[in-house]
């Protein structure tokens, strides 16, 4: 009877394999690779790229320049640098974090640039950057080459632009 049982589970547990296998994919809703679109957002075999991922952190300034109207226009001037590197095509990604933290992390850009070099001459048009009210950690960064697809829709669910 144990021998029986046995028998019964193998058997059992050797149909469910054999379905598995059988069972196809559900390739229509698995898009294709593109060469084209890879090569166009510049991507290697794993559809990545290498970034350049930039830290804004309260900088030494933030609690000197404390006149409302002397910040509004830096801020200002932050946000149409923001505007003008993605013209540029160089800003991919860009926010603040959503809490205050210990740290003094403030936000993120995403760049599209070689060098460290190139994204620290690129930040210095930034106003908030040049007067000290944010320093900045440059780290390379590799991650997906198909980000800066997510522009175009994000324009299309925003109702304010800064």
């Amino acid at each position: 009877m144990k021998k029986l049982f046995c028998l019964l589970i193998l058997s059992v547990f050797v149909i469910s394999c054999n379905v598995q296998n059988t069972v196809p994919k559900n390739t229509a809703s698995e898009p294709e690779f593109s060469q084209k679109l890879a090569d166009s957002l510049g991507a290697d075999q794993r559809g990545m790229k290498n970034y350049m991922l930039v830290i804004l952190k309260t900088g030494p300034k933030d609690a000197v320049i404390t006149d409302r109207k002397e910040r509004e226009e830096l801020f200002k001037g932050h946000f149409s640098n923001m505007t003008e590197m993605e013209k540029m095509g160089i800003l991919k990604i860009a926010g603040p974090f959503a809490t205050k933290n210990d740290l003094g992390y403030r936000g993120i850009f995403l760049l599209d640039v070689k060098t460290e070099e190139e994204a620290k001459s690129i930040l210095q048009n930034d106003p908030t950057i040049k007067s000290g009210v944010f320093t900045v950690e440059i780290l390379p960064w590799y991650g997906s080459a198909a980000i800066p697809m997510h522009l175009k829709y994000h324009k299309q669910i925003s109702k304010e632009t800064p």
